[in-house]
């Protein structure tokens, strides 16, 4: 099986580019499964259920998030309502929403999807490394085949984490910087890996919004308004090709598929 990982979508330029280039990309690659971290799809921060309908009526089958998640108070009729959409699992007991879910689908077996968020250089939340063990242990009763956004800032923190995992899951991806990595490979145990898949949106920017204002906001430390740019769209992920019988993957490439005028 192949599953498409979408890197951050970022407001409706990211929106726009998972709209019209993920149908050619299902097409071109086969692709079975598509996962898309929908944390910044709302104007650039958070999400909300107008949004997160459009990404999936494009064709994305479950949407993950992470520090983001708060920034819009109506993401909790998605937390309560939508069994497509996951929070990372690390959130306090009794916080709304699952940090995970069993993909159920006629096509294929079924597919654990676990969202996790980084503690180094973010806001503090429970032990990701604990809340994997367990939670991975948990999903392989029912599947051998889990992948892992794993929302994080630090390099370390994602390869230690997937270091930890490798074996155990099918695939382990990171999020949160807007950078893409040009480190995947698939480790020893057979776990692919990829730092960070990079964002869904304006590249002639800033990890996604305006450049002036945030050079301005560098320069004075004063506030600005980061808009969302709009120039340089690209949709950026990772290709995952899986083993159905073992849940071991077979190759791991980076998607990076620009938003043409013509598009």
């Amino acid at each position: 099986m192949k599953v498409l990982f979408i890197a951050d979508i970022v407001g409706q330029p990211g929106r726009r580019a998972v709209k019209e280039l993920l149908p050619k990309l299902r097409q071109q690659h086969t692709v079975n499964l598509v996962l898309g971290n929908g944390e910044t799809a709302a104007g650039g921060s958070g999400i909300t259920v107008k949004p997160a309908e459009e990404i999936f009526s494009a064709g994305v089958d479950i949407i993950t998030s992470g520090d983001h998640l708060w920034d819009q108070k109506e993401v909790m009729e998605l937390l309560e309502h939508e069994r497509r959409f996951v929070r990372p699992l690390n959130y306090p007991p009794g916080t709304p929403g699952q940090g995970s879910v069993i993909f159920q689908s006629d096509r294929l077996p079924p597919v654990g999807i676990l969202n996790l968020q980084g503690r180094t250089f973010m806001p503090p939340l429970d032990n990701p490394f604990h809340c994997a063990l367990a939670e991975v242990e948990r999903l392989r009763q029912q599947t051998n085949i889990i992948l892992v956004d794993f929302h994080a800032e630090a390099t370390s923190e994602k390869v230690a984490l997937a270091r930890m995992l490798d074996g155990r899951v099918s695939a382990v991806i990171g999020t949160h910087t807007h950078v893409q990595t040009a480190d995947e490979q698939i480790f020893p145990g057979g776990t692919a890996f990829l730092c960070d898949a990079g964002f869904t949106g304006p590249h002639e920017s800033v990890i996604g919004r305006e450049i002036e204002p945030i050079i301005k906001r560098f320069m004075t430390n004063q506030p600005q308004k980061f808009e969302v740019a709009k120039s340089n769209v690209l949709l950026q992920g990772a290709l995952v090709e899986i083993d159905e019988r073992t849940g071991r993957p077979s190759k791991i490439v980076r998607i990076s598929e620009p938003l043409t005028a013509a598009t």
